[in-house]
């Protein structure tokens, strides 16, 4: 079965085949590091982690690029900004009193600390947008040349009028903005056409400046990741991706200055993913539910469990995010750890033939649901479909240690796709030996009949936070 993607440029799925066979050029727009990262951040981050692991787990070569924006995003309006637009950054740097590179550094640290705790791969590059001047000059010198943008007043603009498909992945064409503006755009007197967008921005108020041949002034946002993208992976990729907020203005843009200075199509396959929610509402500071990945672990829940939990949903889905869901992804994921463990401690019995064939239907099952669009809430089900049926078979002694081998390297190739730390977090505990001591106190108790007092001691366990588990071949202690 072929992998099919989603392609936001048209709204259909359609069956993936990168322009050079067996290597993948995957863009993903990074993060604006004037703040921590938060949940949404996060989402996705991991789906473009996921996407990856998948397309690597299918034998593809993913050459990823994944920026950080360290200048010129600007509140408001990101289509129609201009001198004068309020810099995120800078706001940043005023609320903490350092200086805009310490903010960029800071925040860049603790996006690299939440991404480790996330298990994310590494990409192949990670470039700052601060260390791309050049190469954004050059292009927006070459937008001008062939009569795609103008000059005015030091800043640098890009005639939307100009490039015809402009609307193509977004439906937002220059007639249709016209029409839906309403009198609410802000008239620029530089600007040819209310919706013409910032290349090059010249404003003596802003701190980051750089020389150009225009002015001192600093690049508008969209330059920025056309300029990372052609770089490091050329003027054509394969896959972009980004939040559905991005789609317009951002992707847009970057299309109409890429594919009017390259002449090329400037990505084949657009990957967006829908908003996380939380408590049901989109995630705001002004309502009290913006949360963070610290937020989340002191509330006790872990960066691998709230991972499961976006792999729960479909990418292209909205997500609630609540406690609740919260709880319910960790103690489903301490199930699988807890299910590799009883799997590893199987050193006997004989070869189950229909286990293996089910073990084989599962990998097949979650496989085309991975190929079909990334769907891995599809692929969970049938893991815990599997599951349940290895834990009978277990139950009724009717797996063999050749069984328990084949299982556990099936789910550790498959976590190469999730992420989920499964060798890790399914090694064997390390039981206190005050617990194995009462858990012994119990066992001689039962031989000895003495109900009333083992129960007692499995009460004083359970307080611990240990169960047991009473089995044909003795007993068997594991944390809650």
């Amino acid at each position: 079965m072929p992998i099919r993607f989603f392609n936001s440029m048209g709204n259909r799925k359609e069956v993936f085949k990168p322009l050079e066979a067996g290597e993948v050029k995957m863009y993903n727009c990074g993060l604006t590091v004037y703040d921590y990262p938060h949940v949404g951040n996060l989402r996705a981050y991991t789906f473009a982690d996921t996407l990856r692991r998948w397309l690597e787990y299918r034998g593809f070569k993913v050459r990823q690029v994944m920026n950080f924006t360290d200048v010129g995003h600007i509140s408001g309006d990101e289509l129609v900004a201009s001198a004068g637009s309020i810099d995120r950054m800078e706001k940043a740097a005023k609320r903490e009193h350092k200086s805009v590179w310490e903010i960029a550094q800071f925040y860049i640290n603790q996006a690299m600390e939440n991404y480790r705790k996330m298990n994310f791969l590494e990409p192949e590059v990670r470039p700052r947008a601060t260390d791309h001047i050049k190469e954004m000059i050059e292009i927006i010198e070459g937008l001008i040349k062939k009569g795609y943008a103008y000059v005015a007043n030091g800043s640098v603009y890009y005639d939307i009028s100009k490039f015809k498909d402009y609307g193509k992945l977004s439906g937002n064409t220059l007639e249709q903005l016209k029409a839906g503006a309403g009198g609410r755009v802000e008239e620029n007197p530089d600007k040819k056409n209310p919706f013409d967008f910032a290349l090059w921005i010249n404003d003596p108020q802003h701190i980051m400046k750089w020389e150009s041949p225009w002015s001192e002034g600093y690049p508008g946002w969209h330059i920025e990741c056309s300029a990372m993208s052609r770089k490091y992976l050329g003027d054509t990729l394969d896959i972009h991706t980004g939040a559905v907020d991005n789609k317009f203005p951002h992707h847009e843009c970057e299309i109409a200055q890429s594919e009017a200075f390259t002449g090329k199509t400037f990505c084949r396959y657009w990957m967006h993913l829908e908003f996380l929610m939380v408590n049901g509402q989109k995630m705001s500071k002004s309502l009290g539910n913006f949360y963070t990945l610290a937020d989340l672990e002191k509330k006790g829940f872990s960066a691998t469990g709230f991972r499961y939990l976006l792999l729960s949903a479909h990418y292209r889905s909205q997500f609630n995010l609540s406690d609740e869901s919260l709880k319910a992804a960790h103690k489903t994921l301490e199930s699988v750890y807890d299910f590799i463990r009883r799997v590893k401690e199987i050193k006997e019995g004989a070869y189950n033939n229909e286990l293996s064939e089910k073990m084989e239907e599962m990998k097949t099952k979650f496989e085309e649901a991975m190929d079909d669009d990334l769907n891995s809430p599809l692929a969970l089900s049938a893991m815990f479909e599997f599951i349940h049926g290895v834990n009978k078979a277990i139950d009724e002694n009717k797996i063999g240690e050749k069984n328990a081998r084949e299982i556990y390297d099936l789910f550790l190739k498959l976590d190469t796709a999730l992420g989920l730390r499964i060798k890790e977090n399914s090694e064997a505990e390390k039981i206190p030996e005050e617990i194995k001591a009462l858990a012994e106190k119990r066992e001689k108790l039962r031989k000895e009949k003495k109900f009333k007092e083992a129960d007692e001691i499995r009460s004083q366990l359970s307080e611990k936070g240990w169960i047991l588990e009473d089995k044909d071949g003795g007993v068997r202690v594991r944390r809650k």
